[in-house]
């Protein structure tokens, strides 16, 4: 049995994942189910009517004193599914042809891990995770993932005991770490694509800012990363450094054109943007730094 989970809140775009995902689990020889954990308190109940019976609807009750969290989500939609694999993609996500059976193929053949290709709906990798599959390529590992677009087989979850749940963001990359560290293989899955719509450029920045707070409080967590936090993660460490050093601009005030270095090195993938928006993620990691 495949489980196909999905968590969501207030995405009416959830809708056109589950339509995609029905012609897909009709062509695989495995049974199959889809379960959604929905936080939306019945705001998307006429998704839910439009697809029950074939897919599993789950309200999710948050625990007391706490917002929505996608960690208690993902916990309960893999501890209701039924499936010995377990499948993770967003609501929005639009999977390409074939996406399901890819992904989860490597599974069938000794693999107990992976993790597909998500673009943007406007093409190109999405800006968080996909360049990693990219670079990885068919044969590869990576030594992180998102949930977005991953397969495991269930006793992968149960050996690191699911997902940390103190996490607000960046429980997936915790999650996927944890894996790494109990011997478990990422394999990478380029040819297993979803597009997902990341929104507007404000979304992009906000994005920007909760996932720097969430890889600070990743590094805190684990320790034992910090010695290749530079050649592994260097953003994490260059920006919020050149975010300190503004007042050098009183002494030296071609400071920012530092800046250019890596506008440069993403001179073909919208500069500014890119720029700013690790910009914005360095003044997540110093927020959560200042916080704690």
């Amino acid at each position: 049995m495949i489980s196909i989970v999905i968590v969501s809140k207030d995405e009416p775009a959830l809708g056109a994942t589950l339509a995609a995902l029905t012609s897909q689990v009709a062509t695989l020889d495995e049974p199959c189910e889809v379960v959604v954990v929905d936080a939306s308190d019945g705001r998307l109940d006429f998704i839910r009517r439009e697809h029950e019976p074939a897919v599993r609807w789950l309200s999710f009750d948050r625990p007391p004193g706490l917002g929505v969290s996608i960690a208690h989500q993902r916990n309960l939609g893999v501890r209701a599914a039924t499936g010995e694999v377990i499948v993770f993609t967003d609501a929005g996500c639009l999977p390409a042809d074939g996406w399901l059976d890819r992904l989860t193929a490597p599974l069938r053949h000794g693999e107990r891990v992976t993790a597909g290709l998500t673009l943007a709906a406007s093409g190109g990798s999405d800006p968080y995770d996909g360049s990693r599959v990219s670079r990885a390529g068919a044969g590869g590992y990576l030594n992180e993932c998102a949930t977005i677009n991953m397969a495991f087989r269930r006793e992968a979850f149960d050996a690191v005991g699911g997902f940390d749940e103190n996490f607000a963001y960046g429980s997936d990359v915790d999650f996927s770490w944890r894996l790494v560290d109990a011997g478990y293989r990422i394999k990478a899955v380029p040819g297993a694509v979803t597009r997902h719509d990341w929104g507007t450029w404000r979304r992009h920045l906000r994005r920007s800012y909760v996932y720097g707070r969430a890889r600070a409080r990743l590094y805190r967590k684990h320790r034992s990363r910090w010695r290749r936090i530079l050649s592994d993660d260097p953003i994490v460490v260059l920006y919020p450094a050149f975010l300190l050093g503004l007042p050098l601009m009183l002494v030296f005030p071609l400071y920012p054109a530092l800046l250019l270095i890596p506008a440069w090195r993403n001179r073909s993938r919208r500069p500014v943007k890119v720029v700013l928006e690790h910009l914005v993620y360095g003044t997540g990691v110093l927020t959560e730094l200042m916080l704690r």
